[in-house]
């Protein structure tokens, strides 16, 4: 798990997006929370089963494992916890004890299965994007919602409803990871302000 910013609580507990998503957004996640460090708002990017520096082969990877994982993460930061999730990475907040939930362009479990229908097509064989990927968790996506009560933002193209719509293109469709520093410090004010509203 990687920290950012005071040892005190709050922590802001980032979600990446699944799979091949979360290789386009790490750097973008990361500028947020050091955004947030500048801002005195902890930070925290745990590695989820299946990501990062984990040994959880892809296939091997349950929703459940996921929603443990990150619940896991959030209770050892050690005080009150907040989630950020980007993308997919909303879907996994939802068994979390959290002060609140802050989401960035969610996706929901039908979401993402079609975006990885689309990446096992574009690839011609079974992988997903290169993830090979359990029956089992395919099967729970139709059906995987985000859980309510949320800030939910929105980038400006997307029309559907958002506590705040932002300028900025959909890093997660670049084909290399990219950064959006301008936007990250922007979202970065918003979870702060959210952050101390929700607090006081």
């Amino acid at each position: 798990m990687l920290r950012f910013g005071p040892d005190t609580c709050p922590v802001v507990v980032a979600a990446l997006p699944l799979f091949e998503e979360a290789n386009r957004t790490r750097a973008f996640v990361v500028t947020i929370l050091r955004a947030l460090a500048e801002r005195g708002i902890a930070g925290a990017l745990p590695d989820l089963p299946g990501q990062g520096e984990s040994l959880a082969p892809t296939d091997t990877v349950r929703l459940a494992h996921l929603r443990d994982a990150f619940a896991a993460a959030t209770r050892h930061v050690g005080g009150p916890a907040y989630a950020l999730g980007i993308r997919s990475g909303a879907l996994l907040d939802a068994t979390a004890t959290l002060g609140g939930r802050w989401h960035f362009t969610p996706s929901t479990g039908a979401d993402l299965l079609r975006e990885l229908e689309r990446l096992r097509q574009a690839g011609g064989g079974d992988a997903y994007g290169g993830n090979h990927l359990s029956p089992v968790l395919l099967g729970e996506l139709p059906t995987a919602g985000i859980a309510a009560l949320s800030r939910t933002i929105y980038l400006e193209s997307d029309a559907r409803p958002a506590d705040r719509h932002v300028p900025g293109a959909p890093l997660w469709r670049r084909s290399e990871p990219d950064n959006n520093p301008a936007l990250a410090a922007s979202l970065a004010e918003d979870i702060a302000a959210w952050v101390r509203a929700c607090e006081s």
